[in-house]
């Protein structure tokens, strides 16, 4: 794989004259030409005797930096802040939900079900089911698509979807040597029994389990991924921290310029309330410069500054068959339309699930790149960014792994990711998916789009992508 990918490379343009075509994406942002002859096709994705489904709102407590204002907390307490936060600002009763679906990654052992969990402690009936999903990065894409099915089928009229990360506080875990152990001694009857198995247990039984980011197939991490694609890709070190650099410049001004209207305040118990996102920190190339390889040592390029941080967040997005949405009163943010899962090779095309994902999709709605008007793509690392949006300007990539004739597009920059994305709004795995769906939402409506289209990759080589088209208004 790694020779064929390094065949693709030679058949792109030039490293310095791909450096100079991002480098003007980034920071002139003037316009990418689609394939020419892409005609723009804007109709209605309704389909005839198929549900509309709508999303009537959004929200998320504020993401902030793993060990911050949320260390002291459990999964469930986000997740019920992002419930009740969804509560007051779409005042849904309570009763009317039908359903509860939430995502997550690393889950907390006492709450497996964070779901129920933080139904009941948002004071959801103990009679509305809420059960929990997961699929690394694309949990919450996964809870929600899961409330569109059954939204679809006719089993529900009401969905709360969402998703829950507290990097925080992870599991460690004794060995399993350990494990076995007490397992064990938990079943020995005597005391002799239990002497003899106490006996047995050695200084390296203590040695705990950390848990890793790391994919259990092929036992390297995310990071590592991440740095070899880039340079399969012949992604540049600079490149990287300008398309960073980029991200945070962008999050910074919609934070400020209150753009970022899923965020609710949280109040933290025995603390202060939390009201925006805290991992937005703008720097320079300069000082981004400095900072050493993260995962692959002493030469790799991906480091801590154009990598997405540890983060800690939940989400919540409110779902309903337009019928229903209408009948209570509400006027809907956005349809949720076609969407499509893809799964490719774990090792080396661990993070090109958007490249996938978006060709997929744009020909199960029969759309061109032309026709999208907003871009939220889940950025897990800058270099996994750039290399699909390389992968993406491929013919060659599209011919021998896509099994198409042609590339897919570029999207436009001016279009893609303009309010920041997971690398300076942070990446809480399981609740970004609900982030990118709203995002895409608020802006067709504040940049007057029709189609948004998010698209995420996710551990395990997976990946999402879905069709947001904003509702009439």
């Amino acid at each position: 794989m790694s020779s064929m990918l390094t065949h693709a490379i030679r058949s792109l343009p030039a490293s310095p004259a791909w450096a100079a075509r991002v480098c003007k994406y980034l920071y002139v942002y003037q316009k990418i030409e689609l394939v020419a002859g892409q005609p723009k096709s804007k109709k209605t994705l309704a389909k005839s005797g198929t549900k509309n489904i709508v999303v009537v709102d959004g929200v998320r407590i504020p993401f902030l930096q793993s060990g911050t204002s949320y260390v002291d907390l459990m999964p469930h307490d986000l997740a019920r802040a992002a419930l009740l936060g969804l509560l007051n600002r779409t005042s849904v009763p309570k009763d009317a939900v039908d359903y509860i679906v939430y995502g997550t990654v690393i889950q907390e052992v006492k709450t497996s079900n964070v779901a129920r969990e933080a139904a009941l402690g948002a004071g959801f009936s103990d009679k509305t089911p809420a059960h929990t999903v997961t699929m690394a990065c694309i949990s919450s894409n996964q809870a929600m698509t899961t409330g569109v099915g059954m939204i679809a089928a006719g089993q529900c009229d009401v969905v709360v979807a969402g998703g829950v990360e507290l990097m925080s506080d992870v599991p460690i875990r004794h060995s399993r040597k350990m494990r076995k152990t007490m397992l064990t001694l938990n079943r020995a009857k005597t005391l002799g029994q239990k002497l003899s198995l106490i006996s047995k247990i050695r200084p390296d039984y203590f040695a705990p389990e950390l848990p890793a980011v790391a994919e259990f197939s092929t036992s390297e991490t995310m990071g590592h991924s991440a740095d070899r694609l880039a340079a399969a890709f012949a992604i540049s070190r600079l490149e990287q921290d300008e398309y960073a650099l980029r991200s945070h410049t962008l999050a910074k001004k919609a934070q400020d310029g209150g753009l970022l209207l899923d965020v609710v305040p949280f109040k933290v118990p025995g603390k202060d309330t939390v009201t925006k996102d805290n991992g937005i920190r703008p720097s320079s190339l300069e000082q981004m410069g400095k900072l050493k390889p993260a995962f692959v040592k002493p030469y790799g390029t991906v480091t801590a500054a154009n990598s997405s941080f540890l983060t800690d967040g939940a989400s919540a997005v409110l779902l309903m068959s337009e019928e229903k949405a209408l009948a209570m009163g509400y006027k809907p943010k956005a349809y949720l339309r076609d969407f499509v899962y893809v799964s490719q090779d774990p090792k080396d095309q661990l993070l090109l699930g958007p490249t996938y994902a978006t060709s997929k999709v744009l020909e199960k709605a029969g759309l061109t790149m032309a026709d999208i008007d907003v871009f939220e793509f889940h950025e897990a690392f800058a270099g996994q960014i750039l290399a699909n949006l390389k992968a993406m300007d491929s013919d060659w990539f599209a011919q021998n792994y896509m099994g198409k004739k042609s590339k897919v597009g570029v999207p436009p920059m001016e279009k893609f990711n303009n309010w920041g994305g997971s690398l300076s709004l942070g990446h809480p795995f399981a609740a970004t998916g609900c982030r990118l769906v709203i995002t895409a939402a608020h802006r067709l409506k504040k940049e007057g789009g029709q189609y948004g289209l998010v698209a995420a990759c996710a551990a395990g080589g997976q990946g999402h992508a879905m069709l947001v088209e904003l509702y009439p208004q």
